[in-house]
């Protein structure tokens, strides 16, 4: 994720104040894995699915390691996807992992942590995606 241009990521991160504007945008404009995502973390079994079918399977495990599956969490360090992992782990708000984006000047994806675990924190999800 770290490769995608800055104005990019702050879209995906709006996508999770439901402005399905830029979601769309996102759909239609080259980043369909990131509209993708941005619905399996909001509980999209589809979009989850998704991912996995259409050759993102480290967004797929970092959709539940955000969701603290520990065997997607092994299944992205086992790929090294070391950053993805951290990210994860921003997402569930350990400290170590936001002062690690912080150091290392990533501020975009506190910022993107910060709002996928407000919109986790205030929602209902069930849990039946597939296991790792």
């Amino acid at each position: 994720m770290h490769k995608y241009p800055v104005k990019i990521l702050i879209a995906f991160g709006e996508t999770f104040s439901d402005n399905e504007k830029i979601f769309n945008w996102l759909m239609k404009n080259g980043y369909p894995e990131l509209g993708a995502l941005s619905m399996a973390i909001r509980g999209s079994e589809d979009a989850y699915k998704w991912l996995i079918k259409s050759g993102f399977r480290h967004l797929a495990a970092l959709d539940s390691a955000i969701d603290k599956d520990k065997k997607a969490y092994l299944w992205l360090k086992k790929n090294k996807f070391d950053f993805l992992m951290i990210f994860a782990d921003a997402c569930n708000e350990k400290k170590e992992a936001i002062a690690w984006l912080n150091q290392k000047n990533l501020k975009i994806f506190v910022i993107l942590a910060m709002k996928i675990n407000d919109f986790r924190n205030n929602q209902l999800f069930d849990y039946h995606k597939i296991h790792f």
